[in-house]
C-alpha cells in the first residue's frame, strides 16, 4: 500500500503511482480496513482535477452530487439532476480511467420506486463508466438499495449528515451526538450492511461515535467529518485546493499552504519552463494540484488528518451519556 513520487528523467515532478494496483477491488478495501491502513479518497466532477486525483494516487473519486454546489453553482444540492451528474461522472471517468469511481445518486434519482433507483444506478454504470453508486438515508431506502444490489450494482451508503435531507434535520447539524441520534445511525449502518452495501459514509459526526460505528460493521466505513476513528477520509476537492468561496465545512483543511515551497522549489528546478511547459505541460496548477492531493493522502495515511483540529468536538457529557448506549462497547 506504499506510495512513492514518479519523476521523469529531468527529475521533475509527474505525480505519484501506487506501488499496487492503481484501480482498487473491493478486495483491496476489505484488506485496508483489516489491516488498518485508512483509505484517503476524494471527489471529482471534471477531467483536470480528476486526472490530477489519479497521478496522486487517490484509492477512489467519488463523482458528488456537490459538483452542483461547487461546479454549477446551486446554493445546495437539491437541484442537480441525473442528466447533469452523468455528464460530470463521464468528464471524471475521462480524467481518471484507472481509478475506483463512484457516482453520487442526487436527490430524485431513488426515492420513488426500487425500478427509479435501478435505471438510475445502471445510468452511472452504463453511460458514464463508473464502478458503483452512493445513496443516502438508511431504513427508508433498503427496498432500493436492494433492488440496486440485486441488479448487479455496487452501492455505497451515507448516513450521518445527509445534505439531500437536511430539512429533517433542521438544517446542517452535527449527527450521532444524542443518543437517539446515534443509535438511530448505527441501526441504519447495520441495516445497510445486511441489505449489501459495500461501504457506508458518515458525514458530520465527532469521532468517537463514528468510531464505534465503523469497528462494528465488517464493511468499510469512510467519514467526511466524522473523526479519526474510521476507515477511511473523503474530502471535497475544492475544499482541498482553497476553489470554492461560498463556505468551508468546518472539518475542511486546504491543503495548498502545505506544498507551495515544495511546488515553488521544483518549478526553480525547471531549466526551460516555457518548454517544459510545451512538450510536458508539467508546469502549473495541475502538478500543484497531484502535490495536494498527495500531501492530503499522505496525512490520511499516517492519521495526522483529521486529527483533533478538523473533527467535531462532544463535550465530556455528552460522551458520557453515549456510552450507555447498548451499541456501545
Amino acid at each position: 500500500m506504499e506510495d512513492k513520487k514518479q519523476t521523469n528523467k529531468a527529475g521533475n515532478f509527474v505525480g505519484v503511482k501506487p506501488l499496487a494496483n492503481a484501480k482498487r477491488s473491493l478486495l483491496d478495501l476489505a484488506k485496508m480496513k483489516k489491516n488498518g491502513v485508512p483509505v484517503a479518497w476524494v471527489t471529482a466532477y471534471d477531467l483536470p482535477f480528476a486526472c490530477a486525483a489519479e497521478k496522486a494516487g487517490t484509492d477512489m473519486i467519488l463523482v458528488g452530487d456537490s459538483g452542483g454546489m461547487v461546479q454549477l453553482g446551486y446554493s445546495t444540492t437539491n437541484p442537480v439532476t441525473m442528466d447533469e451528474m452523468v455528464i460530470l461522472a463521464k468528464s471524471a471517468k475521462r480524467g481518471a480511467p484507472n481509478t475506483f469511481i463512484i457516482g453520487d445518486m442526487p436527490q430524485g434519482s431513488y426515492e420513488p420506486s426500487d425500478r427509479d433507483a435501478v435505471i438510475s444506478a445502471l445510468r452511472f454504470i452504463k453511460e458514464a463508466g463508473s464502478d458503483a453508486v452512493k445513496c443516502e438515508g438508511g431504513h427508508r431506502i433498503i427496498p432500493k438499495v436492494k433492488a440496486m444490489v440485486d441488479a448487479g450494482v455496487l452501492v455505497m451508503g451515507h448516513l450521518g449528515l445527509t445534505p439531500q435531507s437536511t430539512g429533517s434535520f433542521g438544517g446542517y447539524r452535527v449527527q450521532g451526538k444524542s443518543v437517539a441520534s446515534f443509535e438511530k445511525t448505527m441501526e441504519d449502518a447495520l441495516e445497510l450492511q445486511e441489505a449489501g452495501v459495500f461501504a457506508i459514509l458518515l458525514e458530520a459526526m465527532p469521532s468517537e461515535p463514528a468510531g464505534q460505528i465503523a469497528r462494528a460493521l465488517k464493511i468499510p466505513v469512510y467519514g467526511i467529518g466524522a473523526g479519526g476513528e474510521v476507515d477511511g477520509q473523503l474530502v471535497i476537492m475544492h475544499d482541498l485546493m482553497g476553489f470554492y468561496q461560498a463556505f468551508r465545512p468546518w472539518f475542511a483543511k486546504c491543503y495548498v499552504p502545505e506544498v507551495v515551497g515544495e511546488f515553488k522549489e521544483y518549478i526553480s528546478r525547471i531549466k526551460d519552463v516555457r518548454k517544459n511547459g510545451r512538450e510536458e505541460r508539467r508546469d502549473g496548477l495541475l502538478v500543484l494540484a497531484e502535490m495536494t492531493i498527495k500531501a492530503y493522502i499522505e496525512h490520511v495515511r499516517d492519521r495526522s488528518f483529521p486529527g483533533a483540529e478538523y473533527s467535531y468536538p462532544i463535550k465530556p457529557e455528552e460522551l458520557a451519556v453515549l456510552k450507555n448506549s447498548k451499541y456501545w462497547k
